[in-house]
């Protein structure tokens, strides 16, 4: 049976994809293979298609997905050059906890929970007395602990902000923003277990007296403690 007009079209589309793919993987490593650096201008097109034996089209195509990743950027008088990427500005573009499967969001939820009991060696090698002050004025404005373990993403974001800004890590604090619309959205959306009754848990007060007069391990297991309820929703 003779194909039709557009099998072939479909046909061809698909191969022309597996094709730029392999040349977009194969840019990458002879980028890494020429040793550039940020800043550094790349072959020209003419020179790619050569080198990797494709035509320019091809080369074109895998050329602007480098640019949407942010790998390279195009520069007046220097053609296209190597850009350090902005990680955090793409991945926030699919961080939307509308259109993230309920996998991915459990994922994220409990990742915010493991990134927020591991920062403690950050904080204690990097807080300074500034910031205990300024802590203390965050957590005035908070309401009473109950015997619940409220869950208030404004608080959050003004105190576990805080406590990002002051690990100093860049990394963290732009994840952070992008994690904490996810955590809340999970938190009420009835993904998990219902939220359980937990009468001692660590307050953000309690953690900034941990912060002032404590140690390490101290906090490591205070905000263990804090976030225990979040840490049952989903354990059981």
């Amino acid at each position: 049976m003779k194909s039709s007009v557009k099998d072939k079209i479909i046909g061809i589309s698909i191969d022309n994809s597996s094709l730029v793919d392999k040349v977009e993987s194969s840019l990458v490593e002879l980028l890494q293979q020429k040793k550039l650096k940020v800043g550094d201008s790349i072959p020209k097109e003419i020179e790619l298609a050569e080198m990797l034996g494709v035509s320019r089209t091809v080369i074109r195509e895998a050329l602007l997905r480098l640019r949407m990743m942010g790998l390279i950027e195009s520069k007046k008088k220097k053609g296209s050059v190597i850009t350090n990427p902005d990680l955090f500005g793409n991945m926030s573009k699919s961080m939307n906890p509308h259109i993230l499967d309920q996998d991915t969001l459990k994922d994220m939820f409990e990742l915010r929970l493991v990134l927020e009991v591991g920062m403690a060696d950050l904080l204690f090698n990097r807080i300074k007395k500034t910031d205990i002050e300024e802590l203390r004025q965050i957590v005035e404005n908070e309401p009473p602990v109950t015997q619940y373990h409220l869950f208030n993403i404004e608080h959050e974001i003004a105190f576990h902000g805080k406590l990002y800004e002051i690990t100093g890590n860049n990394a963290m604090k732009k994840f952070q923003k992008m994690l904490l619309p996810i955590f809340d959205y999970v938190h009420q959306s009835g993904l998990l277990k219902k939220q359980p009754l937990f009468e001692t848990f660590v307050s953000h007060k309690g953690l900034v007296d941990i912060l002032d007069t404590g140690t390490v391990d101290d906090f490591r297991m205070g905000m263990r403690n804090h976030l225990e309820n979040h840490f049952r929703r989903i354990f059981g």
